[in-house]
């Protein structure tokens, strides 16, 4: 998804759901990225749970599409690894394997899973229980219906708390704002022009400094070097990208 589509915009992008695909086969995980990007979500893909799990480190999806029949560790020994996690046990994952098995069902379901597909499946019943798993889960899996986290960096949005690493940082409104427009859209460049927009309106648009000198003063409260950055990459004659794994 990209700005300025139609239908699109800072707006949608900035709230768009996030979602891992963890399937071996490339052909299916291609075809479910292109599927579920042009219905406006952002999209992770995996070939094995290892790399799923790396990912988490760094971002919560919210909600995960997981194969059971994959080499290395197995989607069943994911799904428990996951639902037995504090921080990713909230988070829906629907199933999808060529097992049809009603045992295989019962496990995958007994041990957390929120839905479960057999391949081959239609890409619009795919949709509809992306989208009905994501209903039952409003809050955007584990993340907490107010808390945003990327990275070491947590953010209440309610109480426009934010901390690094459990350390509470002291930000202005604008720096709380900009920050969690960043984070919304972690490993993505949001445009310059967008920021400004969004944050301090269209009577901003020209004034690009104001931008810069938030943009510095939110980098040292998190101790980020523009140089060698952690958190907030300068992405030059575009805008910013806030760095989910550093």
């Amino acid at each position: 998804m990209e700005y300025g589509r139609a239908g699109g915009g800072i707006e949608a992008l900035a709230m768009a759901k996030l979602i891992y695909i963890t399937e071996d086969d490339d052909n299916i995980r291609e075809l479910l990225r292109c599927t579920l990007e042009s219905y406006g979500y952002r999209v992770q893909c995996f070939d094995g749970a290892a790399g799923m799990f790396d990912a988490i480190r760094g971002e919560l999806p919210d909600l995960i599409l997981l194969d059971i029949m994959m080499p290395g560790m197995d989607g069943m020994e994911a799904l428990r690894i996951l639902k037995n996690d504090q921080r990713t046990g909230p988070v829906p994952v629907i199933m999808l394997t060529a097992k049809s098995g009603e045992v295989d069902k019962v496990t995958g379901l007994d041990l957390g899973a929120d839905d479960y597909i057999t391949k081959p499946f239609g890409l619009l019943e795919l949709t509809a229980r992306v989208r009905a798993a994501l209903r039952r889960n409003p809050s955007g899996g584990g993340k907490g219906e107010n808390i945003l986290t990327a990275a070491d960096i947590t953010l209440n949005v309610d109480s426009h708390e934010v901390f690094r690493d459990g350390t509470p940082l002291e930000l202005t409104l604008k720096e709380f704002e900009l920050l969690k427009l960043l984070i919304l859209n972690s490993n993505r460049v949001v445009p310059r022009e967008n920021l400004l927009g969004e944050i301090w309106g269209y009577d901003y648009m020209g004034e690009t400094r104001t931008l810069d000198m938030h943009i510095k003063t939110l980098r040292a409260k998190l101790g980020d070097d523009a140089d060698n950055p952690r958190y907030i990459k300068t992405v030059r004659s575009v805008g910013y990208k806030f760095i989910a794994k550093p």
